[in-house]
């Protein structure tokens, strides 16, 4: 052998075309994984541009030429709208199709784009807008620091100058607004869909209070199926300053770390997930303190219970997990773990519903 002539290298063990067939999958998986933010942000720039709502008002499908004509899109970037249009199909944001008439290709709303049309009334684009906040995405760029620093601080406070996410609300309204938002958006499309399949857990209730309960989405839509529950919402003074009173819900400002006011059935939406194991047994114990009807009362929580045979709705899940681990000090959490923070928070029994796609309702009895 010419010892000038370069020896090849095997890719693996046998150096087969297989093998390299392999190799060469791993490497466009490889790709596709660390490039997963890309998609996030076509999403981001899709509702920036308000794509989902022209579809929408051009029937449910639109061409690239209507598309143009719409969206605020400068002269010279037109020409790039068919590439993101093309990434956001393939991610399954839209679809494609054919015009009525069939000689034009169109693009249309798929199930998950529909729920970001800002016309239509339980649309999710305040939650999504949220989750694609760059405050989070900061916060997340921290996260392989943060696993090395031996510090408290969560990788959003590490992103924004060492405040954490509920320091930065009180200080940045638009933040505070925006979760706001996300929040009520988030309630919105929950409560018709969580008082339509456990309306039991309602029944034979005569009042309610709504721990964290922002704007009171979630208590209103308890009142107007249910006229008969006198539902409370329980918030921080600067949430609930200024909200105005409507006849069906009342508001009282407060910290539930110290008090929750006496009610049959104490309501935790989406609480939960945000606080420590530490935090959440000591907000049980003053809802269970709070509950004024030891025989029929209870705690109702709407957050998440992992675990799911939708490979989807457990994928969710699980990134909703490091959205907490990054933002708050919080987590989701799998059943086991819900049953040791009721058990140390003076509970007997719970009962878990997971009906409701990622979250799941549960109750829990003193």
């Amino acid at each position: 052998m010419d010892q000038n002539q370069p020896i090849p290298v095997p890719l693996t063990t046998t150096g087969s075309d297989a093998d390299a067939d392999e190799l060469l999958q791993a490497q466009a998986e490889l790709c596709c994984h660390a490039s997963r933010y890309m998609e996030s942000m076509a999403l981001k720039c899709a509702i920036d541009l308000g794509i989902p709502s022209a579809i929408h008002r051009n029937g449910g499908s639109a061409s690239l030429p209507e598309l143009l004509a719409t969206l605020p899109i400068a002269a010279n970037k037109k020409p790039f709208l068919s590439r993101l249009m093309r990434t956001l199909t393939v991610s399954g944001i839209f679809a494609r199709g054919t015009s009525a008439d069939g000689t034009t290709s169109v693009y249309q709303l798929t199930a998950a784009s529909q729920l970001l049309v800002d016309s239509i009334p339980l649309n999710l684009l305040p939650f999504t807008k949220g989750v694609l906040s760059t405050y989070h995405f900061r916060s997340f760029l921290c996260l392989g620091e943060w696993f090395q620093d031996d510090g408290d601080a969560t990788p959003f406070a590490m992103a924004h100058g060492g405040t954490d996410v509920w320091g930065a609300m009180s200080l940045d309204r638009t933040l505070a607004a925006g979760f706001d938002a996300s929040m009520a958006s988030d309630s919105n499309f929950l409560a018709e869909i969580a008082i339509r399949r456990h309306a039991g857990a309602f029944m034979n209730v005569s009042s309610l209070v709504d721990v964290g309960g922002g704007d009171g989405s979630m208590a209103r839509a308890i009142v107007k199926a249910f006229p008969h529950i006198k539902c409370l919402v329980l918030d921080l003074p600067h949430v609930v300053h200024g909200i105005p009173a409507d006849g069906f819900v009342q508001y009282v400002a407060g910290d539930m770390m110290d008090f929750v006011p006496p009610a049959d059935v104490v309501l935790l939406k989406l609480v939960l997930h945000d606080w420590s194991d530490e935090d959440c047994v000591r907000i049980l114990s003053r809802c269970r303190e709070a509950i004024s009807n030891r025989e029929e009362g209870k705690v109702i929580i709407i957050d998440t219970v992992i675990g799911s045979p939708s490979q989807q709705i457990y994928e969710a899940q699980l990134f909703m997990d490091l959205c907490m681990m990054t933002v708050t000090t919080g987590k989701e959490r799998e059943e086991k773990e819900w049953h040791m923070i009721f058990l140390k928070a003076g509970f007997t029994q719970y009962k878990i519903l997971p009906i409701l796609g990622i979250k799941s309702l549960i109750e829990v009895y003193p």
